[in-house]
């Protein structure tokens, strides 16, 4: 099962190759959305989300990689999503899966959207607008990036024209232009109004090179996406144009001329490698057997909860050991080991936390093994 063993490569090099300076600098949002309920299942959004989370992550993102997501979901992880912005300069959506345009309104479909009339477009999509407003509150000056492989022929676009008799014209192919606020970029697989190619191989025609551009040291945004479109429409005979509207106010770069060291090591999980294909061994032994996605999937959350606690215990005792460095550097400085309350409050305080999402985390974890009706004796 090749897509799963991108798919947990990307989660374990999202939760190993983070550097701690760049975690709080980037983070992004990546979903793929491809066993839809009410609609054939797409080939290619789990392996486009799961390649992209990886190349994001050896750019120095923190990245939340998500697929098949149901609206509620969908509304969760967004929700979790954005407490996590008010300290990140870079915020990166990545979206791949259904979409469609009502009426010049663009919607992200959940898989479980069903859209028998034009009254579910509320209650079973996700509209861009909304998501746009979340990544831009309260972010004046920073960047905000989103990318849409979003415009896939879609029979639940059909479905909804079809129910609205009359004003089924307003069902538009592919997405509509959006106009974004100061300080975003948003970027589409194709032209508005146009549908975009699943493509034939693992990945969409746009994923695939994006994928390759984001790696490459050096370009500006503006010049990744010269190379993407040039590649699609190399790709697609000229039948698809990758589109996008900029309201930045200053250069972003995925790959800094000096950084190509970094994101080389992030990249082939450079100390770590060992581990990572280990444990992906050990996974695919799991579920050599199974051909229930669900339950595949549940193993690749599983560890990636797994992970986050072990990175949460680590945090944990680097901040004790602040505290305990605090004291020294107290003692030589005054004679006196008490450090300052108000920098010791702030660290506690921050262990406190810490200490409450561990917990929360460990509750998941063992309600996934049951679930997934494994033993302790294969967590040790």
């Amino acid at each position: 099962m090749p897509w799963f063993r991108w798919l947990v490569l990307g989660l374990m090099l999202q939760a190993l190759a983070i550097s701690p300076a760049s975690a709080g600098n980037r983070v992004a949002l990546v979903v793929g959305n491809a066993a839809y309920q009410h609609a054939p299942a797409l080939a290619n959004p789990a392996n486009d989300a799961a390649d992209i989370a990886k190349v994001l992550t050896a750019a120095g993102f923190d990245v939340t990689l998500s697929v098949d997501l149901n609206r509620r979901a969908f509304l969760d992880k967004l929700h979790d999503f954005t407490r996590t912005l008010d300290g990140a300069d870079t915020v990166v959506l990545f979206y791949a899966g259904h979409g469609l345009q009502v009426s010049g309104y663009n919607y992200l479909v959940p898989v479980d959207a069903k859209l028998d009339s034009a009254r579910d477009l509320d209650f079973e999509t996700v509209g861009v607008n909304f998501v746009l407003r979340q990544l831009e509150v309260g972010r004046k000056g920073k960047t905000s990036i989103v990318f849409l492989d979003a415009c896939r022929d879609n029979p639940l676009s059909r479905n909804l024209a079809r129910s609205m008799g009359a004003r089924g014209a307003a069902v538009g192919k592919g997405l509509a232009e959006v106009q974004t606020g100061v300080g975003t970029f948003i970027a589409y697989s194709t032209q508005p109004g146009n549908v975009a190619l699943d493509g034939s191989g693992r990945n969409s025609p746009f994923t695939q090179a994006l994928e390759v551009h984001i790696t490459e040291p050096g370009k500006n945004l503006t010049s990744v996406m010269i190379e993407v479109r040039n590649d699609v429409l190399k790709a697609t005979d000229g039948r698809q144009v990758p589109w996008d509207h900029s309201a930045l106010t200053k250069e972003f770069y995925f790959q800094r001329p000096d950084q190509p060291a970094r994101a080389s090591a992030a990249a082939t999980g450079t100390g770590n490698r060992g581990l990572i294909q280990a444990r992906l061994r050990a996974i695919e032994e799991q579920t050599k057997s199974k051909s229930d996605r669900k339950q595949t999937l549940g193993l690749v959350k599983l560890e990636q909860l797994k992970e986050r606690v072990r990175q949460i215990g680590e945090a944990i005792r680097t901040d004790r050991q602040r505290i305990f460095d605090a004291r020294n550097q107290r003692r030589r400085a005054t004679g006196s080991g008490k450090p300052p309350n108000r920098e010791v409050g702030a660290i506690q305080m921050q262990i406190a936390r810490r200490s409450v999402e561990k917990k929360a985390l460990q509750k998941q974890i063992a309600r996934l093994n049951a679930e997934l009706g494994q033993s302790a004796a294969l967590d040790k």
